[in-house]
């Protein structure tokens, strides 16, 4: 699998679970009938099955003789769905089961098993109106965590930036002579020693600071970058000497200048380094939208947008790069006339929580009889289909960012880079 399929997988698994915890976070039950399970990944599934037999005959004192009905067949549900599993999935998972409000005085059972991007922390189960979802919401925040290092000739100073913290961590003083040399030694002997000096405090700032870097738990995932600060010519001479660990050494963001190489140097640096941090997260996405926006503009660019357009380009081969936003949110959907065979598609947007019982088809335009729905699916999950079957590449862009909001607002949130100009 190449580094481009990751990065389009973890995408659209990123978008694939925003998107279960919205309609999730939608579910309305009747009373405290709503069931939250979350099941770490060392816990044994036969305690959690004790215990749900047990929460099961404990139903008995609920005055309700509905909620205790449907807390019952919820808890029955989740018994039946587990029985399918000799232990948890590797990270664990969230059980989420429940009679919910489905409009009007209409209720269904319903009951989602959702396997989280990041490993379950904790055992819980609760009952509730609403499903508990804030341990999910919190693996959707960005952890990524950058190193920072800060050093002269005379001293370094290294830690962390964790989102808008900065963690310290430690740092080192040095041996290096002053310029200015002692009585008794010849001016090229005195120049080597403090070169070779100069050199052990490099490596050994260079070990020390990689040695706390790579400990960071999940490294190759979570570690985005580090910072170096300092006066010139000591940060060039640092980087350019490759004193850093291999693999922290090409993680090198840039070089930025500082005042303070001591602990104070830190956050200075964290503000020096403002628009490189702007830049790094969103960088491949911001790459991709102002290549779609500067073919824009041409006029014989290599641009498409809006879902007509893409749609008819995706058919025929011609979309290089597939960008549709992360806050796209509707489904294609194919209706049948049962009466005279009339179909037709249509796009219509979707509704937090929305199933496709929910939705008014319409009648057919040819004999006035009720369309029936033959298909529905994401309009996410269908785009991405036909441009895997051409080969195209598959961004789903953030609208954190001044270019991904505008593909969303201005653009409807579907648009193409072309292989060759078409007329679409």
């Amino acid at each position: 699998m190449t580094d481009g399929q990751v990065e389009m997988d973890e995408g659209r698994r990123r978008y694939e679970f925003k998107k279960a915890l919205e309609r999730l976070e939608a579910k309305q039950g009747a009373g405290t009938e709503l069931i939250t399970l979350y099941i770490p990944p060392d816990k044994q599934i036969y305690d959690v099955t004790a215990q749900l037999r047990d929460e099961f005959g404990q139903c008995a004192n609920i005055k309700s003789k509905q909620t205790r009905s449907n807390v019952q067949a919820a808890i029955s549900s989740i018994l039946a769905r587990l029985k399918y599993y000799k232990r948890p999935p590797e990270l664990g998972m969230a059980v989420f089961c429940g009679t919910v409000h489905r409009g009007g005085d209409k209720y269904d059972l319903e009951c989602q098993i959702v396997e989280p991007p990041e490993p379950i922390g904790m055992y819980m189960y609760r009952c509730s109106s609403t499903f508990e979802l804030e341990p999910l919401r919190a693996m959707l925040e960005e952890k990524y965590v950058y190193g920072l290092l800060v050093l002269d000739r005379r001293e370094a100073y290294w830690g962390f930036l964790r989102g808008a913290r900065i963690e310290p961590i430690a740092g080192a003083t040095s041996t290096v002579p002053g310029k200015q040399r002692k009585g008794g030694q010849s001016a090229v002997r005195f120049s080597r020693l403090r070169e070779i000096a100069i050199n052990e405090f490099y490596t050994k700032v260079g070990e020390r600071s990689s040695a706390a870097f790579m400990t960071e738990k999940d490294f190759f995932v979570r570690f985005k970058g580090v910072l170096i600060g300092g006066p010139s010519p000591t940060k060039e001479e640092f980087e350019a000497g490759n004193y850093l660990h291999h693999e922290v050494q090409k993680r090198v963001i840039g070089l930025f200048d500082v005042a303070y190489t001591n602990e104070s140097g830190l956050p200075e640096l964290v503000d020096a380094a403002q628009d490189a941090l702007r830049g790094v997260e969103v960088m491949k996405e911001k790459a991709s939208m102002q290549r779609f926006l500067r073919e824009l503009v041409k006029e014989d660019g290599l641009a498409s947008y809006g879902e007509e357009s893409v749609r008819k380009n995706l058919e025929i081969g011609a979309v290089d790069v597939l960008l549709l936003s992360s806050g796209l949110r509707e489904v294609r959907q194919k209706l049948r006339c049962e009466a005279c065979g009339y179909a037709t598609e249509r796009t219509v947007r979707a509704k937090p929580g929305e199933t496709t019982g929910d939705v008014e088809t319409g009648a057919c335009p040819s004999c006035s009889s009720p369309l029936a729905l033959d298909e529905e699916s994401d309009i996410i999950d269908e785009l991405t289909s036909f441009a895997d079957q051409s080969s195209a590449k598959v961004e789903i862009i953030s609208d954190d960012f001044e270019e991904g909001s505008i593909l969303m607002t201005a653009f409807g949130g579907i648009a193409a880079i072309l292989r060759y100009r078409t007329g679409y």
